[in-house]
């Protein structure tokens, strides 16, 4: 019976500790970098990240407004993983130390960049010269 009262006692205490630590308001802003314009209905994702740098379980997931902007108040103190996702952009992901009653977060999301690809030309590169008369290899060719 005592033993189940230090367990009850033990997980009481666990939860005042919990209540007791000091959280903070974060808020973020989401613009378009090509010309500075909010970024409506992007996904601002936050997990709370643990001393070795590992993405804990739980986690948050926001939703921006018509001014790009998207607020949270209760995020406790230490490492958070901030992941910015919107239709059209690159995906953002950051970690970031919360350590203030209140933070600011402005991003800037990009527009997606395109593939390199080897079979393209690219400014500065060295031409392979014997690519340049060989004709295509055949596919049915049998091994010489």
């Amino acid at each position: 019976m005592s033993l189940l009262l230090f367990a009850l006692l033990g997980t009481a205490t666990a939860q005042k500790d919990k209540d007791s630590e000091p959280t903070a308001v974060l808020n973020f802003l989401i613009l378009k970098e090509d010309n500075g314009k909010p970024v409506r209905n992007a996904a601002v994702i936050m997990h709370p990240v643990d001393p070795h740098g590992k993405q804990e379980r739980g986690g948050l997931e926001l939703k921006t407004d018509t001014e790009g902007k998207t607020s949270f108040d209760g995020i406790p103190y230490g490492k958070l993983r901030v992941q910015i996702l919107a239709s059209g952009f690159q995906t953002f992901g950051e970690d970031y130390d919360v350590n203030q009653p209140k933070m600011d977060f402005t991003v800037k999301l990009k527009r997606p960049q395109g593939q390199y690809s080897i079979y393209d030309n690219h400014a500065g590169d060295k031409s392979d010269k014997r690519d340049e008369k060989a004709p295509p290899s055949d596919p049915n060719a049998k091994p010489q």
